[in-house]
């Protein structure tokens, strides 16, 4: 009986192995076509307009503003970590936790972070759920957990003692029943 748990186990493990290499898959080619699109915008010039827009009869307030392309890069710094052993306290490749990956991706762009998922709650600008671009931290279960939105619904975080680093996405029952919010920093 130990023998075919073991065995189910293993099975469980590999296909949990084989989906989070094809979500790793789908990140970096969708972080790609993103990047693409990005740097023709970029070169080529705007369309002239003769016709100014028309004045708004009351101004509302700003949405919040899309994170800077340093940001998007976070998307791709945080996809080389796939794999990286959780470690509690831990802030650097050979382990991370949730906060102390934000900390290390984040600081790779010039963005210093503490080491604390509440602390890292409190700053920056809030980001409504709808309005969540890559490269916004997404926050779970009181802001005691953090990941790093990457687009399409999903995330990428160290989640817990006995993980890894991976790709998990916002519908999931629990990060659904427990997302508290996202900041832009």
């Amino acid at each position: 009986m130990l023998a075919s748990i073991k065995d189910e186990i293993s099975k469980l493990q590999a296909a949990e192995q084989a989906r989070q290499e094809t979500l790793a898959r789908e990140a970096r080619a969708q972080l790609r076509s993103t990047q693409t699109q990005t740097s023709e915008q970029q070169s080529s010039p705007p369309p002239s307009d003769p016709t100014p827009p028309a004045p708004s009869p009351s101004p509302s307030p700003p949405p919040a503003s899309p994170p800077p392309s340093t940001h998007g890069g976070v998307v791709g710094i945080a996809l080389r970590y796939l794999g990286v052993p959780y470690r509690w306290g831990g802030a650097s490749p050979s382990g991370f936790d949730c906060s102390g990956f934000l900390m290390y991706v984040f600081a790779k762009v010039g963005v210093y972070l503490p080491h604390s998922s509440y602390m890292q709650f409190r700053l920056g600008r809030f980001v409504p759920r709808s309005a969540l671009q890559p490269g916004d931290a997404v926050f779970f279960n009181g802001a005691s957990h953090v990941g790093i939105y990457i687009g399409s619904g999903r995330f990428v975080h160290a989640p817990h003692t006995g993980d890894v680093v991976k790709i998990s996405s916002l519908g999931d029952s629990w990060y659904s029943s427990t997302y508290v919010g996202a900041r832009r920093y």
